[in-house]
C-alpha cells in the first residue's frame, strides 16, 4: 500500500480517509459493546444490567437538550 501512495500520491487522502473511517467504526463499536445497557456479558452476576440504570446515566450517544445530572428517580426499584 505504500508502494501505490509513492507512486500515485493523489490517493494518499483516500487511503486517510478510509482508515480514520474504519478507525471510528471500530471504536464506536467499542463503545456499544462496552457501555450499551442492552449489552449483558455477564449473564449470572447481572442477568438484566438495564434495570440497574439510574435516570442519570447517560446511555445515548448524544442528547441535545437533556440534563442527565439533573433527573430524580421517578421509577420503581426491581
Amino acid at each position: 500500500m505504500i508502494s501505490h501512495a509513492k507512486k500515485h500520491p493523489s490517493l494518499i487522502p483516500l487511503f486517510f480517509i478510509i482508515g480514520s473511517g474504519g478507525i471510528g467504526a471500530g471504536l464506536y463499536l467499542m463503545r456499544l459493546a462496552m457501555f450499551n445497557p442492552d449489552v449483558c456479558w455477564d449473564k449470572t452476576n447481572n442477568p438484566e444490567p438495564w434495570n440497574k440504570l439510574s435516570p442519570s446515566d447517560q446511555y445515548k450517544f448524544y442528547s441535545v437538550n437533556v440534563d442527565y445530572s439533573r433527573l430524580k428517580k421517578d421509577r420503581p426499584d426491581f
